[in-house]
């Protein structure tokens, strides 16, 4: 199979994941997501922590400040720095906004110790399910970020929310 090739329902990839295998795999998907951060390296810490794979596509220094891209080839954050010392008034879960990104990942538990290596905080604990695993951390500036280890193949078992 050829990098990125379609056959049938599957894609065939390696390390450089197509768009054209993704949108005729999935249609419309999410590229990135930007977010302002107080200290862009102490994101890419926690960042790089949390995805040791993943890589900084750019890092530019603009007329409003620095941003950086990590990730894959294919999806990646956005990470700008406008200057801001201090976090804004926003408090998730409480006022419109943000208040997590949610990410797939292999290996839940190896994530987890890297990141209470790296002295990250955790967040709320997640109710046992026999489909997934999940963990919540918190980056230096407060955001929070969801991890997912999904443990079965179906879409059915994967979004059965019976335990919230």
């Amino acid at each position: 199979m050829l990098r990125g090739e379609v056959k049938g329902d599957e894609c065939f990839i390696d390390t450089l994941f197509s768009f054209e295998c993704l949108s005729k795999k999935m249609g419309s998907f999410l590229e990135h997501a930007n977010m302002t951060v107080i200290d862009v390296d102490e994101t890419l810490r926690f960042l790089s922590t949390a995805f040791p794979d993943w890589k900084v596509r750019a890092d530019n220094i603009g007329s409003s400040g620095r941003w950086v891209h990590f990730g894959s080839s294919t999806h990646y954050l956005a990470i700008e720095d406008r200057g801001a010392t201090v976090k804004g008034p926003h408090e998730p879960y409480v006022h419109p906004g943000l208040n997590h990104l949610g990410f797939v990942v292999d290996e839940l538990d190896a994530l987890c110790l890297r990141m209470r290596s790296a002295g990250y905080r955790e967040g709320m604990e997640a109710p046992v399910h026999s489909a997934r695993k999940r963990a919540y951390f918190f980056d230096g500036d407060g955001n929070e970020f969801e991890f997912v280890e999904y443990l079965v193949e179906t879409s059915e078992a994967r979004n059965d929310y019976s335990d919230v």
